[in-house]
């Protein structure tokens, strides 16, 4: 899930032409809009101040101007070129700083209805339908005034249709029968970076939650009448949205706007806005939506949409709502599920350590599953490290300073640092510049450990071999003996490769990290495979075994969401030299049909733990001389119903699913290398 709002060609321009707007006094932009989603017909009227006496700006190529009044009189209009699909237009006035109203319509673009989830991260054109209609803040469909402003949209849609963009709704009307318009109003009065619309036939459900000192909390639903009829889902939303925002004040500080809204998308999208999240209808059916994302794309309203991101010095927003919603709710469930999420950045890290991955510092938005590794979970992993570093009480300070310096303000990493310092009282410059601007994955290894007597005490001398380690790591380690464990931590400068304890037990064996709590690249054995490695590699091999055209129709369109890009179709004569190559294989098939392939090749069964459980079963193949995974069906039916949810289990080793839904799911183990202590000459003081 992501806050980003598609910043292609337009919003990149744009951003460029223009200063920063004022957060107060009256609207930078008003926009009066009526859409009709059948005919994606589209008319505005946009209110501005310009600044200079050439307003230039860019338009969807759908949409043309239709006029143009400064002040009292009206204002020459140039259309002009602009990056592709867009067109820029210049409006010329008698002197800067006139009111100026513009005029424009046309005929949006069709909804395209066939994006998977991760097309839809790309830029996308205003689109309208029926079914629903998203014009993107990027997507060029009304005239920015500045890089940030605050705007009034008034906005029109036929009946059984409803419509929002992000802010409060200060006015409503609803249509009294077919023939009559939905109409509303939104204002915006905080700085902000573009106005996302979205539209559809949905059934608005509401509910008010009082707030001391303040108005009451409007939280709603927009979910079309199928997904509205699922008993109890809305309400379901609307009561975990009030608990997370009560969460979110209480740690950070008071919740910036007066609702929140969950409206459903006709696409796989998965958008925070402020004061809304833009999902689809699919993913909002998912179980586990409502205690990942929901939280996730809640917290975007500090992060993100309550302190902006500067992009050009790096995207903190993605990292620091992943550590403060979906790793949270993990520390919250256990110890062991928090440091299952540990373990599955560190996967993911490992997975594209070859694609030598951008710094921290570079990370925009999330384009792929490399670049979110790095901005999701290497920033993630850094609030771990650095909370570690501080300790939780500090920690939180810094989280309530940053809050309170940077609220409606644009803020860096630079500017996270700076309010953790100010909580701590310390510099923190050595901990975050190599981890910010460090590309290698860092890889420590113990090589020896031995231990010697030294009067009542026992010395335990260790030494590290470290490979792509140019930066200061502070390790944990495990000592053990019998009946007795320590916990020490390593601080470990670029150049030094050992470390001295002294012991009030004599040691046994030493574990490295052994909750992986630190950013490194783990050792081979601690790398169970994951869906992820096949999901996301850049030359997937596919085996379709299915022999019923339904099936294997099926499997083909399967692969195509399953796979970031487009597989190779191998034979089964194939199947032995592509494992021994270094791209990973997926076969696929029916229950059967993957049985008898799995044996003919000589290849290990389905284990034992997914036979006969569910009607489709997904796993990898825990083997370390090759990449194998594998996903059976009972039939086209049973792979045809994988489509919608499999996607989103790219963590996972194996799954159980009965026709579409997760019945089981989990990963293979994994062994954290254990190091034997070697006694020494004994040392004692004189």
């Amino acid at each position: 899930m992501s806050f980003a709002r598609f910043r292609n060609a337009a919003g990149a321009l744009l951003g460029l032409l223009f200063n920063v707007a004022s957060a107060f006094g009256s609207p930078d932009l008003i926009l009066d809009i009526s859409l009709d989603p059948q005919s994606r017909q589209f008319k505005a009227e946009a209110e501005l101040q310009a600044s200079t006496r050439t307003f230039r700006f860019l338009l969807h190529e759908s949409l043309r101007v239709t006029s143009a009044r400064a002040g009292a009189e009206n204002a020459s209009v140039e259309p002009g070129s602009g990056p592709r699909g867009y067109r820029q237009w210049n409006i010329r006035l008698a002197q800067p700083g006139q009111k100026l109203v513009i005029r424009y319509e046309g005929q949006l673009p069709p909804l395209e209805r066939n994006r998977d989830h991760r097309s839809v991260l790309g830029g996308m054109p205003p689109m309208a339908a029926p079914e629903g209609s998203f014009l993107a803040s990027g997507s060029g469909w009304y005239p920015r005034p500045a890089n940030l402003f605050s705007y009034r949209v008034k906005l029109a849609v036929p009946y059984g249709q409803r419509a929002l963009v992000a802010g409060k709704r200060i006015a409503e009307t609803l249509p009294a029968g077919p023939g009559e318009s939905y109409r509303a109003s939104f204002e915006f009065t905080q700085p902000s970076d573009g106005i996302d619309l979205m539209a559809g036939p949905w059934v608005v459900r509401e509910k008010a939650v009082a707030r001391s000192g303040q108005s009451p909390l409007y939280l709603r639903t927009f979910f079309p009448a199928d997904l509205d009829a699922m008993p109890g889902l809305a309400q379901a939303y609307l009561d975990d949205t009030a608990a997370y925002i009560e969460r979110y004040s209480r740690e950070i500080g008071a919740y910036p706007y007066s609702e929140f809204s969950i409206v459903a998308s006709p696409l796989p999208t998965g958008f925070g806005m402020p004061t809304l999240t833009y999902l689809g209808a699919d993913v909002l059916r998912l179980p586990f939506i409502r205690k990942t994302s929901l939280g996730h794309e809640i917290l975007h309203n500090w992060w993100g949409n309550g302190v902006y991101v500067d992009y050009e010095r790096g995207n903190w927003s993605e990292g620091l709502t992943t550590f403060m919603a979906d790793y949270a709710y993990k520390e919250a469930e256990s110890a062991t599920a928090a440091s299952d999420m540990r373990l599955a950045w560190l996967r993911d890290a490992a997975v594209f350590a070859g694609e030598k991955p951008g710094a921290l510092r570079d990370f925009r938005s999330r384009a792929d599953a490399a670049g979110a590794a790095v901005g999701y979970g290497k920033a993630a992993m850094l609030f771990v490290m650095l909370r570690d570093r501080l300790g939780s009480k500090v920690f939180d300070q810094g989280i309530r300073n940053f809050w309170a310096a940077h609220r409606f303000k644009v803020a860096s990493w630079d500017d996270l640092q700076a309010a953790f310092e100010s909580a701590s009282g310390e510099k923190l410059g050595s901990f975050f510049a190599p981890w910010l601007d460090q590309r290698a994955l860092p890889e420590v290894t113990i090589t020896r450990a031995e231990s010697s007597r030294s009067g009542k005490q026992h010395q335990l001398n260790i030494t590290f071999s470290k490979q792509d380690a140019k930066l200061p790591l502070r390790l944990p380690l495990e000592i053990s003996a019998a009946g007795q464990r320590e916990i020490r931590w390593v601080d470990l400068g670029a150049q030094q490769d050992a470390a001295t304890f002294m012991l009030a037990f004599a040691p046994q064996t030493v574990r490295l990290d052994p909750e992986m709590r630190v950013w490194r690249r783990l050792d081979a054995s601690q790398l169970p495979p994951i869906l992820r490695q096949w999901m996301a590699t850049r030359e997937p091999q596919l085996l379709n075994v299915a022999r019923v055209a339904e099936a294997n129709l099926a499997v083909s369109q399967l692969s195509e969401r399953f796979f970031e890009v487009r597989s190779k179709l191998i034979m089964p004569a194939q199947l032995g030299a592509a494992l021994n190559g270094k791209s990973p294989v997926l076969l696929a098939g029916t229950h059967a049909e993957v049985d008898q392939t799995l044996a003919s090749a000589g290849l290990p069964a389905r284990p034992a733990s997914l036979i006969g459980k569910g009607s489709a079963q997904v796993w990898t193949v825990p083997e370390k001389s090759f990449q194998l995974a594998i996903i059976s069906g009972q039939d086209a039916a049973s792979l045809n119903a994988l489509q919608r949810g499999l996607p989103h289990y790219g963590g996972q080793s194996w799954l159980i699913f009965e026709q579409g839904r997760v019945i089981d799911k989990g990963t293979w183990p994994a062994s954290i290398p254990e190091i034997t202590v070697l006694n020494a000459a004994r040392k004692d003081k004189k």
